[in-house]
This record gives C-alpha cells, structure tokens and sequence, in this order.
C-alpha cells in the first residue's frame, strides 16, 4: 500500500507539473499563435498518416494508383479535416458567438479577438503552410498557380489577422467558405475511384453548385455589406489590414466566380448525359 500510495503521489505531481507547462507556456496567450501554428502542421501530418493507413487497408483502388495520386488522396484528407474543423467554429464566430456581435460595446468589432479565435486561426496557418509546402515542393503535380496564389493570399491574411487581431470577424467569414472543400474533395475522389459515372457523383455535383453558390458567392456578397456598414471601424485599422480587408477577398472573390462557371458547365454536362 505504501508504495502504491507513493506511485499515486508521483502520478499527481506529475501531472501538476504537466499541467502548469501547459497554462503557463503552451496556452499562454502570447504563446498560442505558434502553439497553434506547431499544433496545426503536425495535425496535418497525423492526418496524412492516417488516411494513408486507412486507405491502405480499405480502400480497394488505393493500391492501383499512382505515387503521386496516393500523395494526392492523403493530402485531400488533410484538407477536408481541417475544412470540418475551420468551418464549425467558423460559423460560431460569425453567427452565434457574442464576441463581434453589434450588441456587443468591448471596442471595436474590427479589433476584437479571444485566445480560442486565435488558436483557430493558427491551426488554419499551419494547415495553409503545410499544404503550400507539399504544392510548392511536388509542383505542379498537385496544383497550379492559381492554388499557390490562393493558399499564399489566404496564408498571409488569416496569420496577419491572428497575429494583429485586427479583422478576426472578416477572416472568419472568409474561412466559412471551406464548407465547400469536403465536397470537392469527394468529387475528385469518386471521380479517381474510377465512379464519375455513378449517381454519388452527379449529387455531389448538385450539393458542390449549392454550397458554393452560399459560401462562395453569397457569403462574399454579405462580407462587403458587412464592411460598408462598418467602414468607420474598418478604416482605423493599420493600413495593411486595411488593404488585406479589400484585396484579398475581392481576389478570392473573382477566383470564385471563375471556378463557379466551371462548376456550372461541369454540372451542366453531367445532367445532359443523364438525360
């Protein structure tokens, strides 16, 4: 008993110890935006991991595939776990969270910021430069230019904003639009799984014009409304947040569009074949 009682005592202060680490180093508000940048890159080498460890021993057409498609297929996964991720507290921030609501009298909303939005926007940092890593390094075996610009443009904006707090309520609006990202992602899976033909495939694309016309098109629309009714408070920020506020959703925006008449056409053509 008395050595079990010393090996609990042990296990306590250890913990206690483990404990203070964290609250005191790790958590600790001027640490949190690079706890959550290392905490976001190596979420997204777990999840690598695991997709390909799951793929392997699931998925019939992982093994036929290319090394660069397999690298494709696990990088997917990285990608549509931080979207799930990004987009629920998203959607807290902007629409049920008090902290940039209007009723709210702490300050400015452009200027308002918590330690949980930071530590969301830092796990989005490290997914953003993870993944322009593994675009940059396999280039262009993994994306385009386009995909370099947008994750560089989203990358500099969203770790701008973390780090300033300026402008956390307009960042979070932005991310919501990665509601769309699970779905792309299916798309291209079905589409290598060798099932373009299925009906899985055709409802995805029905579901894809839908949520990018909300979180892509329409939610892009409301975020520049938002900003007319608050230019007051927007206009006060430093002049590079001021610029990033008006440059880099209205290039996203003009991205969006162009790949939203891709998804038309593409749409367009899957139900003429139905047909």
């Amino acid at each position: 008993m008395a050595v079990s009682k010393k090996t609990v005592m042990a296990i306590k202060s250890y913990q206690n110890q483990a404990e203070v680490l964290v609250k005191s180093y790790l958590l600790a508000d001027p640490f949190i935006p690079y706890t959550s940048i290392f905490g976001g890159i190596f979420l997204c080498k777990m999840v690598y991991d695991l997709t390909q460890l799951i793929s392997t021993f699931y998925i019939k057409s992982y093994a036929s595939l290319t090394k660069i498609q397999r690298i494709e297929w696990n990088s997917r996964g990285i990608s549509s776990i931080h979207a799930i991720f990004i987009t629920v507290l998203s959607l807290y921030f902007v629409f049920w969270s008090d902290l940039f609501s209007d009723q709210q009298l702490a300050g400015l909303v452009t200027f308002r910021s918590s330690p949980l939005s930071v530590f969301g926007l830092g796990v989005s940092v490290g997914y953003f430069c993870a993944d322009l890593g593994m675009l940059l390094w396999l280039y262009p075996s993994l994306g385009g230019m386009e995909y370099v610009l947008h994750h560089s443009l989203s990358g500099i904006a969203v770790a701008y904003s973390m780090f300033s707090g300026e402008g956390q309520l307009y960042t979070y609006m932005i991310l919501i639009s990665e509601v769309t990202t699970p779905e792309i992602n299916l798309r291209w899976y079905l589409d290598t799984a060798g099932m373009k033909r299925s009906s899985a495939y055709l409802i995805n694309g029905i579901v894809i014009f839908f949520s990018w016309l909300g979180a892509r098109i329409l939610l892009f629309g409301y975020m520049f409304y938002h900003v007319y009714l608050h230019y007051d408070q927007v206009i006060q920020m430093h002049p590079f947040g001021y610029l990033l506020v008006f440059a880099v959703p209205a290039v996203l925006a003009i991205m969006n569009l162009m790949w939203f008449g891709k998804i038309i056409k593409g749409l367009m053509k899957q139900l003429a074949k139905r047909q």
